[in-house]
């Protein structure tokens, strides 16, 4: 293999002997090709690092949240040390030329919005060890981040009514609709999404009203609460502006219209003598058990979870009261709770002839044994 001799283009000195496939890539004569400097010019205009004079990171003064690329991100630190420092790692650029780069950094707290980060760099560039240090000041400027703006401002995409046909919403339904949207909101922050937040819950006559960040929480929060209690939902859109793209943004109500009767209560249906039904669920067909037989009972289709009918109380309502004698099949006698006079009343198939004392609720249909608590509702 033959060798090849060249000369600094710069002050004329002869530069290292180098292989023929070297020379051939460098050759003044060929476009494109590249002249080797001698080691000292080459290293009067060698740069080991490039650093910029300053970096600015954005942080949310509210959240914590950092501004990366084009969007705000959830970074989970005490401090912004290690954000500086990765934010320094990107913005470093080492030549190409080295080989074995090392490096290290030693940040400077010097006031609560500025950290000075010294950096020192070691490699080797021609045979030659290197080094160099450079410090690069970062500056925390404090703002807000889209989403916290958006709660400060009262931002909301969408609006949960929770209603009842005919009652007000249970302390339980109300509850539990919030425990709902708390717990969508958060699984869906665990997965990364910061658009997901709860604006406002606000309690109305009539129900609860839930506004949310975004439709999805609002469907999500609809559905579930369909799934547990049962009921209807409803969707209305309303347009309420543009986006900067010109396109039509609506605000969605979803208003959850909750069945008018919950397990644990007590209905007389009207043209009905068969006896009054204990309620077991109202999803779908309304579904319960006559206190009178036993028997099951489930409304037909057309009526839904909303057949004509009274309620007359509540499990909650009734009072225990002691068993006095099993008369049949058919009928038993109870102490009424409020006259303490022995009563004939109907013996339910859940009745229980060895129990002494038995819940009864009194209401204007009359004395009737209801099964325990844990038998209020359908099993599934």
């Amino acid at each position: 293999m033959s060798d090849s001799r060249a000369f600094c283009p710069r002050c004329g000195d002869p530069v290292p002997e180098r292989s023929a496939d070297e020379a051939d890539a460098a050759d003044p004569l060929r476009p494109g090709s590249e002249v080797d400097l001698c080691d000292a010019c080459y290293f009067d205009e060698f740069n080991f690092v490039d650093a910029p004079d300053r970096i600015d990171v954005r942080v949310c003064a509210r959240c914590g949240a950092v501004y990366q690329g084009n969007r705000w991100v959830d970074v989970g630190a005490q401090d912004y040390t290690d954000i500086a420092i990765e934010q320094v790692s990107d913005a470093l650029s080492v030549h190409v030329d080295v080989e074995d780069v090392a490096w290290q950094v030693e940040p400077e707290q010097v006031d609560e919005n500025t950290i000075r980060m010294h950096c020192f760099f070691t490699g080797v560039v021609r045979g030659t060890p290197v080094e160099e240090q450079v410090t690069v000041p970062v500056k925390i400027a404090r703002q807000t981040c889209t989403r916290c703006g958006r709660i400060a401002g009262d931002y909301y995409a969408s609006i949960v009514q929770i209603r009842a046909e005919g009652r007000t919403p249970t302390s339980e339904e109300t509850e539990r609709a919030e425990e709902i949207a708390h717990d969508i909101v958060a699984d869906m922050e665990a997965t990364g999404d910061r658009n997901a937040f709860v604006t406002e819950i606000g309690k109305t006559d009539d129900g609860l009203n839930i506004k949310v960040s975004t439709n999805k929480i609002g469907k999500k929060i609809s559905n579930k609460m369909i799934e547990e209690f049962g009921g209807t939902i409803n969707d209305a859109e309303t347009l309420v502006t543009e986006d900067e793209d010109g396109n039509e943004v609506y605000r969605v109500t979803f208003a959850v219209r909750l069945p008018p009767y919950t397990p644990g209560d007590v209905i007389e249906l009207d043209d009905d003598d068969a006896g009054p039904v204990l309620v077991r669920s109202a999803h779908g067909n309304l579904k319960g058990i006559r206190v009178t037989t036993g028997e099951r009972y489930e409304a037909d289709y057309e009526e839904g979870a909303s057949p004509d009918a009274r309620k007359l109380g509540e499990h909650g309502d009734a009072a225990e009261t002691t068993v006095v004698t099993v008369e049949d099949e058919n009928a038993v006698q109870v102490l009424d709770p409020e006259t303490y006079r022995a009563t004939t009343v109907s013996r339910p198939d859940y009745f229980d002839p060895d129990a002494e004392t038995v819940p009864v609720l009194k209401s204007r249909a009359g004395l009737h044994v209801l099964p325990d608590e844990g038998e209020t509702e359908e099993p599934t």
